[in-house]
């Protein structure tokens, strides 16, 4: 069941939008060459804490960070840890939830490391202006699966692929509400939009022509392409509004 959310919800969710686009801008200048994800997870908990805020990944279903960083062919879920260093020339998505007040903000951002290649730095751009052509297609009235619709056409003529397996989702008094957003076309997205419909656009893009990805056994998390290409996702919490879109996840 698709929760809308009245006037005070929606300010509560403004609080934590804002609070999450505070704690990625916050990390930013740490996002850089010989620094480990866990040093970014660390404060990132400190942060949260700090804002009298709650880390929504951290024992999500057993997750045992704060935030989820996903470096190169990582998809999603990754795991900071002391022995992922990054380096120059690498792109990382640092994906971030807080909750606050009782409500969740959830964004994320891929970042490029250094130097990177053309190639790459185009990638990561074209992600970003993907995530902006599906947040462009939401208005009331028209249906979700326009999302998708939109972010395909934009991706199809780079031959970059949509990853199948993750979508977006709703968002609010739960880390994760209904409806799922799916950011290819298909008609599992025929909703109707309506004002205070609160969830997330957050495509995933794998550099390579195929969107399969694979589960590490080892840690059941870490989710990588299957091809070994890169991967990047831009995310932001999205409510729907009388005219379209408000942006509740920047500053």
């Amino acid at each position: 069941m698709i929760r809308i959310k009245n006037n005070g919800e929606i300010e509560k969710m403004r609080k934590a939008g804002r609070l999450a686009a505070q704690l990625l801008t916050h990390l930013e200048p740490y996002v850089k060459d010989g620094v480990t994800t866990l040093y970014l997870n660390d404060l990132s908990a400190v942060f949260t804490r700090m804002h009298g805020a709650a880390s929504a990944p951290l024992n999500y279903r057993g997750f045992p960070k704060s935030i989820c960083t996903s470096i190169n062919n990582v998809v999603c879920h990754g795991i900071p840890s002391e022995n992922d260093v990054l380096r120059n020339g690498d792109i990382v998505n640092i994906d971030v939830t807080v909750i606050l007040n009782g409500f969740h903000g959830d964004t994320s951002r891929t970042f490029m490391i250094g130097e990177v290649d053309r190639k790459t730095e185009e990638f990561v751009q074209r992600t970003e202006k993907a995530m902006y052509r599906g947040i462009d297609a939401i208005k009331p009235g028209k249906y979700l699966h326009e999302v998708g619709k939109s972010i395909e056409k934009y991706i199809g003529k780079f031959g970059y692929s949509i990853v199948r397996d993750y979508t977006g989702h709703g968002i609010g008094r739960k880390f994760h509400e209904d409806p799922q957003v799916f950011h290819h076309f298909t008609k599992e997205n025929k909703i109707r939009l309506r004002r205070g419909m609160t969830f997330t656009v957050e495509p995933m893009i794998n550099m390579g022509n195929s969107y399969n990805v694979k589960t590490s056994r080892s840690d059941g998390w870490t989710v990588t392409t299957t091809d070994g290409s890169l991967s990047a996702q831009f995310e932001h919490t999205i409510l729907v509004t009388d005219n379209g879109a408000e942006i509740l996840t920047q500053l």
